[in-house]
Formats: structure tokens, C-alpha cells, sequence
């Protein structure tokens, strides 16, 4: 039976996992550098699975997620010297790196094939309360496919370790995202009347945040799942090398050549072949350890998904 793609399924997603059409309409990625391309991956698994909490169309979903493929694509012409600077970017070179949304958009207009997506690379890093760029355009005037990938680009961006900063946690992430959905004080006269009629929103979509909530929730008890079955293997060969460890001694300590010869038959039930039976304290050791440090990550896990639920925004 041929295997079938489902852009629903909460696996990632990746370009190889996709047909040959939608290959097509991905193909500028691979001019992009690995960083870029990697950062485009995630975002669009992250979209997609927003998509799917926030029980949006197949057909949406699809089309939201290759947006979300290509919402960087205009990357390709940021000079490398800029895209990828170790330190943090002049304000000359933060508006020149701000022109990948519209190059992006030239690029996806451009191309009869990529033209559908061309709202994604131009809209993502608009705001709701006109803050963004490359408009500053406000609201529902934002189409909703940017308004999700603005939220998913932002996430993976706080979140990814990159070579100018250090890694920020998930929890530390999401109350950076909260404060981008709630609406900032009026700097001015000015500011405060351009921001009455929007109602108090902030950059982004509360909604589509708390669908980002209940991904990372889904992901996290799915890495819990993983990690406490890997912990129940480690639990049984800590077992194991201590059954063995225990007949290891006996031999040790047996007066004869029959007894030793007995015991050591019985070490040879419990170990692989490859193991050394000298090294069964060493063995044991590393397995505790390994079962400690794994076991104390699950319990961090735990308290990382309390800690989300607490949430508020």
C-alpha cells in the first residue's frame, strides 16, 4: 500500500516528506543557508500543527504550511556579512535585513507556482497593532496565514540556539510571546489615538498563542512518553548487570574450580557477548548514572507543562 502523506499527522514535517508539486515550490529553499533552511523547517512543522489546534481546513492547513516553507525565501539576497552576523545588527543593517519580506514577496510573484504563497513571505513580520513591517498594516487587514507563521516564526526564533545568543527555555519563550499579545502603553497623544480602535490588541494573535500552548504541551508529554520508555529500559539492564554483577562476585570468592566455572555460566546468561564480565562495575555505573540524568530531566519535563498551564495572557 502507498504510504500517504498527512499534513495533519503531528510527526515533523519535512521537504522530503512532500510531492513532487509542492518539491517544486519549495525548491528556493535550497539556496538558502543551512541555518535558514533548518529555521524554515521548524517553523513550518510548528504552523502546521498550530493549523491543525486551531481545527483549520486541510486544504488551509496545506497551503498555510508551504506559506510558512517560503516565509523567509527573500533571505537569499540579505548579504551573508548581515544574515549571518555573530552580534547583534546595527539599525543600518536591521533595515536592510527587513527587506527580505518584500524581496521575498517579488520572488513568489514572480513565479506563476509560488505566486499563492507570495501573502506569507510578505506578511509575517506584521503586527496587530501596526507595529510590524513592511506596511505596519493593522488587524484582520493581516492575513491569517501571517498572523500564525508570525506566531511560529517568533517561537522558533526565541527558541532556537543560534550563534549570537544563548538557548531560551520554553516557558521563559512563551512569556516573551504573552507580552507581544498584550497591548503596549500609548507612547503619545499620537500612538494612543492610532491604537483606540483596535480594541487594546497587542502584536499577536491570543488564539493562535494558546493553540502554540497546547503544541508544545502535546510535544512535550510526547517526549515524557519516549523518555520514560527509554527510562524502563535502562531500569531493566540496571537489573541485568547487577544480576550479573552479584554471580561475578560469587565466582570471585568460590574455593573451586567447579563453582567458579558454574557461576561464570551463569554471568554468561545475563551478558551480551560483547560485554566484559570486568567491567560489569563500570557497566553499572554508567547505566545508574545515565538512568539518574534522564530520570531527573522527565521530572523538569513534568514541571515544564505545569508550569505552562499556569499560563495566562
Amino acid at each position: 500500500m502507498k504510504e500517504v502523506f498527512d499534513f495533519y499527522n503531528s510527526t515533523s514535517i519535512k521537504s522530503y516528506n512532500l510531492n513532487e508539486t509542492i518539491r517544486y515550490q519549495l525548491k528556493m529553499l535550497d539556496s538558502l543557508d543551512g541555518f535558514t533552511r533548518r529555521h524554515s523547517e521548524n517553523v513550518a512543522n510548528i504552523t502546521c500543527r498550530l493549523c491543525e489546534k486551531l481545527h483549520l481546513s486541510e486544504g488551509f492547513t496545506i497551503y498555510c504550511t508551504t506559506c510558512a516553507y517560503l516565509h523567509d525565501v527573500g533571505k537569499i539576497f540579505i548579504p551573508p556579512s548581515i544574515l549571518q552576523k555573530p552580534t547583534k545588527l546595527t539599525d543600518e543593517e536591521y533595515e536592510i535585513m527587513k527587506t527580505h519580506t518584500s524581496i521575498g514577496y517579488k520572488i513568489c510573484m514572480n513565479d506563476l507556482k509560488l505566486r499563492p504563497y507570495a501573502a506569507g513571505a510578505l506578511y509575517h513580520h506584521e503586527a496587530l497593532d501596526g507595529t510590524g513591517y513592511p506596511h505596519g498594516i493593522i488587524g484582520n487587514k493581516i492575513p491569517y496565514e501571517a498572523q500564525i507563521i508570525r506566531v511560529a516564526d517568533e517561537f522558533e526564533a526565541i527558541t532556537a540556539k543560534r550563534q549570537y545568543k544563548s538557548h531560551v527555555g520554553v516557558v521563559d519563550a512563551l512569556n516573551i510571546l504573552i507580552d507581544h499579545a498584550r497591548p503596549s502603553a500609548p507612547t503619545s497623544v499620537g500612538d494612543a489615538i492610532k491604537k483606540m480602535p483596535l480594541g487594546g490588541v497587542g502584536k499577536i494573535d491570543k488564539k493562535v498563542l494558546k493553540a502554540l500552548f497546547k503544541v508544545i504541551i502535546d510535544d512535550t508529554e510526547y517526549e515524557i512518553y519516549a523518555r520514560t520508555d527509554y527510562l524502563n529500559f535502562l531500569k531493566k539492564e540496571i537489573q541485568r548487570i547487577s544480576d550479573a554483577q552479584k554471580y561475578y562476585y560469587r565466582m570471585q570468592a568460590a574455593l573451586t574450580e567447579e563453582k567458579r566455572e558454574y557461576y561464570k555460566a551463569e554471568i554468561k546468561c545475563y551478558l551480551k557477548p560483547q560485554e566484559d564480565p570486568e567491567k560489569l562495575p563500570q557497566m553499572l555505573q554508567e547505566f545508574e548514572e545515565a538512568y539518574k540524568v534522564r530520570k531527573a530531566h522527565i521530572g523538569k519535563l513534568h514541571d515544564e507543562i505545569r508550569q505552562i498551564k499556569r499560563l495566562s495572557i
